[in-house]
């Protein structure tokens, strides 16, 4: 996962240079006669491509367009994309990470499609966290083709060991366990919390966060996060204390990134876990975990103030603005839109045989009722634990232009207070006040 824009060149420079580029470029001769006619121009990452293809070839069939598709790799493709975008390169739909929205879209590269009625009416059956995240200034940006969520897992033989007959519903509980099975010798450090400075951070960042009721910005867009009662110092200082107080979370978990923490949980070193929901499977899996069959999914634990809420993250289908210049292209870009996000031929066939191929997370309410989606689910999870957790997800409410400047710093203000070199308000404070000097700038 990559955010934001580095400090080399200043953002708003980035984009004024950019947009000008890309202006330019698409206003000379011949370049807009590049993707007219009925052919339309699909750009993705490299994945599930045998099944983009062949859902592709099923399109083409159907309505008698082509449609020329290329793809690149996860890590190069922001860059690409980038590239093409300023050159003007021939494109129509592609894939869009929901952190790269108001970016994309104060850049103009992609324009909004809340004016098609046909793709419009898909929201009712999706997750609000999913609408809310293809949303930017007011306008809907795309349809969602994958989806997930920060799960609260736990080893449920060590949850028997240390003599609880359920896992813990809130944070108090999860230190009430835990702290009894330090006292058994269950597990040294029973939470593992991966806070390493990586992509990830910030998700389990807003996991914490949101459950206990706090936000990092409010509904304009300011800082809240230094905020005692409302922000997140609630969930820095319960990360404090699990370390330095409780000791049920080891020091080491500011060296530890996603795929460590996965890799420790996996080995049975810990008893809880925040991580991606789409882990379940390989930790379920006994040629991968060592604690197969005995990983489960639990609501988030709540706050005092707080509720079961996590943060998801998504990934949508978007429209390029030089398909929404051109009425008819425009409408055929629509079509393949509805096509792999929302139903082809009455069918959500791509979402569902997305997941049933590759595991990967749909944001479509009603596949949930779907008999082989639910079997396929119970292999090695609960299905019904999904539903409930998924529909508490909340969108990052950090994914702004300015995201990636700020991010660094509140890493350090996070890592600062857990290493016990600030208080969590100091810390915050510093963090909130990055944010709003950055946003004054936007």
């Amino acid at each position: 996962m990559k955010y934001g824009l580095g400090r080399s060149l200043g953002r708003r420079e980035f984009l004024k240079t950019t947009a000008m580029a890309g202006a330019a470029a698409m206003a000379m001769p011949g370049m807009r006669a590049l993707a007219a006619g009925d052919t339309i121009n699909l750009q993705t990452w490299s994945a599930a491509v045998d099944l983009v293809k062949s859902h592709l070839a099923a399109f083409e069939q159907s309505t008698g367009m082509t449609v020329e598709y290329a793809n690149s790799p996860w890590a190069q493709y922001r860059d690409a994309m980038v590239t093409k975008f300023v050159g003007a390169a021939p494109m129509d739909v592609m894939w869009v990470s929901d952190a790269w929205l108001p970016e994309w879209a104060e850049a103009g590269w992609i324009s909004p499609v809340d004016e098609f009625d046909a793709l419009m009416k898909y929201n009712s059956d999706a997750e609000q966290f999913c609408t809310d995240s293809m949303t930017y200034d007011g306008r809907q940006y795309g349809l969602t083709y994958y989806t997930d969520f920060m799960g609260f897992l736990y080893d449920a033989d060590k949850l028997a060991e240390a003599g609880f007959s359920a896992p813990p519903s809130s944070w108090d509980e999860v230190v009430e366990q835990s702290l009894v099975m330090k006292e058994k010798g269950i597990s040294d450090f029973p939470v593992m919390l991966a806070m390493a400075k990586e992509s990830w951070l910030i998700e389990f960042m807003s996991a914490m966060v949101f459950s206990q009721g706090g936000r990092f910005t409010d509904d304009q867009g300011n800082a809240v996060m230094q905020d005692e009662k409302h922000g997140a110092v609630k969930a820095l200082q319960w990360v404090v204390d699990a370390v330095h107080k409780h000791k049920i979370v080891s020091g080491g978990c500011l060296e530890t990134g996603e795929l460590s923490g996965l890799k420790a949980f996996a080995s049975g070193n810990h008893a809880f876990a925040l991580l991606p929901k789409y882990r379940l499977a390989m930790l379920n899996d006994p040629e991968q975990s060592q604690i197969a069959g005995r990983v489960k999914q639990a609501l988030m634990p709540m706050g005092t103030d707080g509720s079961h809420a996590t943060v998801g993250w998504m990934r949508f289908h978007g429209m390029s603005s030089q398909a929404a210049a051109d009425k008819s292209r425009a409408e055929n870009a629509a079509k393949l839109i509805e096509w792999f996000g929302g139903k082809a031929d009455g069918e959500y066939t791509f979402q569902k045989y997305l997941f049933l191929d590759l595991g990967s997370g749909f944001g479509v309410k009603s596949l949930f009722q779907d008999p082989e989606i639910q079997a396929a689910y119970n292999r090695y999870a609960d299905v019904e634990i999904i539903q409930q957790q998924q529909a508490l997800a909340q969108k990052k409410d950090v994914i702004t232009p300015w995201f990636g400047d700020w991010n660094e710093t509140n890493g350090s203000a996070w890592q600062s207070a857990i290493l016990g070199n600030a208080s969590t308000v100091d810390a915050l404070k510093m963090a909130g006040e990055e944010w709003d000097d950055l946003k004054s700038q936007a």
